[in-house]
């Protein structure tokens, strides 16, 4: 199966090949594979720099809002602090300027020290520590190669990483499950070192080398091992984020995996060896020997040619990509067929097969579908990707197609209520858009998701704004999606105004020209300006009647130095955006079209989402960081607008906890630009008070569940 090359968003750099542990469940020293043995200790200068370079080649082509470095071995503190320094410099160097970089280390963490965390800070290198829970579970595998234990030595680790000023590097806790381990007193050792994250991870095993089951066959020894965790972190109040139980709640409503292991994206992960050699996953070392190898090397080959290798296309399609029983399996958009490796067998069908732990994974994901709600119907795509703002673009695209049946729903109401009243200024315009949405979609489209058309029918309704207006908003949908087709044009003060495009001088006492798309580019016309920057492209909207309806005065028409101002300062606050929120940075992408300027700064009091999710109001603060708050509130609040179009979260007459919903939900994303631990703590108090709102629905507390993992 072929089609566009899936950019690859993650990059596993092994900067050492040896460990000093010998962990005795470790994939890469116990497993099939054993292509270790044969590459350098330690990563050389070539290798980073030319990594460094194909990233950064990679990301510019693609357009990245954002990459992910995994610093990875063996054991990546082996390198030493000089050589861990010269990879994260050449990283930063290489990606300064095309998009954002998240820097990781995943590391046993005996060696941590002041040394590596100082190094750390100063390149926000966040730290994932591996740990098996207490001290009976960890000694099980993870010991040193004459049996010594490890436990102290990490411990102590952790508790330096949990200290000022490090604490916002620790990234959190990876845990091997193993079914002899006593999951309560695993979950509580774990939890007593209060990581932001707890990543429980599946033994790697196969169909060839399954995994241990002391029941024997058919029983569900990692269910039930990981439901008796998942219950006991329910009762304490889930006090952390856990991914692979996230991953299921989240999957189950239609929203991404979190995870390589669970639901059907698209694999968007590569190794690089220490020798410079691609790899695919690290976890098919469990499979066969040279199962991950692609033959290609960063010195000869580019990431996009990694990215079209088989082993790695085989695993971006989604459904297609499993086999027959997985595709008839009604729990699979939760799995996605489990990890990639752990689907082998040896008997030719390779990796056609069920995951090894198909049936741990469908009584987990029942369980815990049944335990949450978590799989109730939900009313559009993506409604706990947009909760939990792990990807706002997910739901984005159903909700503007949501928008656009409101909206017909609106102008519907508009006609039958004012049409007949407004006689022909509402008639003729009517029938043209009845017409022409007949012979081509595209016109319909154009007008329903012009932002400004919600407000002023809303307006037209209410009996203040006027029906007439509708000639305008027809003309400038027709002239966007057939520019060669003359369209009539209203004409008021010799100035005809198509909303979201611009307006037209006229000759003096002309009440209506004929327009096509070629006079758009001839004398007297004045399109809206616009702002485009790393994949942003919007337009300034100074002059649409119907844009004032943010709860705050507009600007006027723009003056020249006025745009320049815009035109400094908005790419800067985008940048801001894309850097430190690259999955609202891709909502925004998709959805925003307009920025209409405002007169004054936002009331967060009385911030209304008047352009919905496809137009921001935002005031021209003289720092980017102001404008990019601006921008991240008025978006999150309105895709939440949206949402509460289709979906009943709480009892609308109790507008309090729809204001502290509204609030809350901005916060949460705006908190990440403003870095100030006083706001953050703030949310939190929110978004507790939020929880005990007594007029949420069922729905609602799914919604406020989700916004809480993303605190």
């Amino acid at each position: 199966m072929t089609g566009p090359t899936v950019p690859l968003g993650q990059l596993v750099l092994k900067v050492h090949s040896r460990c000093d542990l010998s962990c005795r469940h470790c994939y890469i020293y116990e497993h099939a594979d054993q292509s270790w043995s044969s590459r350098p200790k330690v990563i050389s200068p070539e290798t980073i720099s030319w990594t460094a370079l194909r990233l950064a080649e990679h990301a510019r082509k693609h357009r990245l809002a954002s990459v992910q470095v995994i610093l990875h071995g063996g054991e990546p503190l082996l390198a030493g602090p000089a050589r861990l320094r010269a990879v994260c410099e050449a990283l930063t160097t290489a990606l300064h300027g095309i998009c954002a970089l998240d820097l990781r280390i995943h590391t046993n963490a005996v060696q941590l020290n002041r040394r590596h965390l100082d190094l750390f800070l100063e390149y926000g290198v966040r730290v994932g520590v591996s740990l098996d829970g207490d001290r009976a579970a960890n000694d099980r595998h993870r010991l040193y190669a004459d049996g010594r234990s490890s436990h102290d030595k990490v411990l102590r680790a952790i508790a330096l990483l949990d200290q000022d000023p490090y604490r916002h590097l620790y990234a959190g806790i990876l845990c091997t499950v193993d079914v002899r381990n006593d999951p309560g007193a695993v979950y509580d050792a774990l939890a007593a070192l209060r990581p932001p994250r707890i990543d429980f991870l599946l033994p790697h095993a196969t169909w060839d080398e399954p995994p241990l089951r002391p029941g024997g066959e058919g029983t569900t020894p990692y269910a039930d091992w990981l439901l008796a965790v998942h219950e006991r972190w329910s009762r304490a109040g889930r006090p952390m984020p856990v991914r692979l139980f996230d991953s299921v709640v989240s999957t189950l409503g239609g929203g991404p995996g979190l995870t390589e292991a669970m639901g059907l994206d698209a694999a968007d992960v590569v190794v690089v060896e220490t020798d410079g050699t691609y790899e695919q996953a690290d976890s098919l070392k469990t499979a066969y020997d040279g199962a991950p190898a692609t033959g290609k090397d960063v010195f000869r080959h580019t990431l996009d040619e990694v990215a079209r290798h088989p082993g790695i296309s085989a695993r971006q399609h989604g459904l297609d990509d499993l086999c027959a029983q997985c595709r008839q399996c009604p729990v699979v958009r939760s799995c996605g067929g489990g990890l990639f490796a752990h689907r082998y067998r040896s008997d030719g069908t390779g990796f056609q097969n069920p995951s090894v732990f198909c049936a741990d994974l469908e009584r987990l994901i029942r369980t815990i579908d049944a335990r949450t709600g978590a799989g109730a119907t939900r009313p559009v795509d993506g409604f706990d990707a947009l909760a939990d703002g792990s990807d706002d673009s997910v739901g984005v695209r159903e909700l503007a197609r949501v928008r656009q049946d409101v909206t017909r729903s609106l102008l519907a109401a508009v006609h039958e209520e004012i049409g007949a009243q407004a006689g022909p200024t509402w008639a003729e315009p009517w029938r043209l858009a009845v017409d022409l949405g007949r012979r081509d979609g595209a016109v319909t489209e154009a007008l329903l998701s012009h932002p400004y058309t919600r407000s002023w029918a809303v307006r037209c309704l209410a009996g203040a704004a006027p029906p007439a207006h509708l000639a305008s908003l027809v003309a400038a949908a027709s002239l966007t999606a057939r520019p060669a087709e003359p369209v009539p044009v209203p004409v008021r003060d010799g100035v005809a105004r198509l909303p979201g495009l611009g307006s037209l001088t006229t000759r003096p006492g002309t009440h209506s020209a004929e327009v096509t798309g070629a006079d758009l580019a001839g004398p007297g016309w004045e399109p809206l300006r616009r702002i485009r920057a790393d994949g942003l492209d919007v337009a300034l909207d100074d002059t649409d009647p119907h844009r004032d309806c943010y709860g705050t005065p507009v600007e006027g028409p723009l003056t020249e130095a006025r745009t320049e101002l815009w035109r400094h300062v908005l790419p800067q606050a985008w940048a801001l955006v894309r850097k430190a929120l690259p999955a609202v940075a891709r909502g925004i992408e998709q959805s925003v079209r307009v920025i209409t300027p405002l007169a004054v700064p936002h009331d967060p009091e009385r911030f209304a989402p008047g352009g919905g999710i496809g137009a921001l109001g935002v005031h021209l603060h003289p720092g980017p960081e102001a404008v990019a708050v601006e921008m991240v509130r008025g978006f999150r609040l309105g895709v939440l607008d949206a949402l509460l179009d289709v979906c009943d979260l709480y009892d609308e007459a109790d507008t309090r906890t729809g204001d502290l919903l509204g609030d809350t939900f901005a916060r949460v994303a705006t908190d990440v630009l403003r870095d100030d631990p006083e706001e953050a703590r703030r949310t939190r108090a929110q978004w507790q008070r939020l929880t005990e709102a007594a007029s949420l629905t069922a729905l609602g507390r799914r919604f406020v569940d989700g916004v809480g993992r993303s605190l």
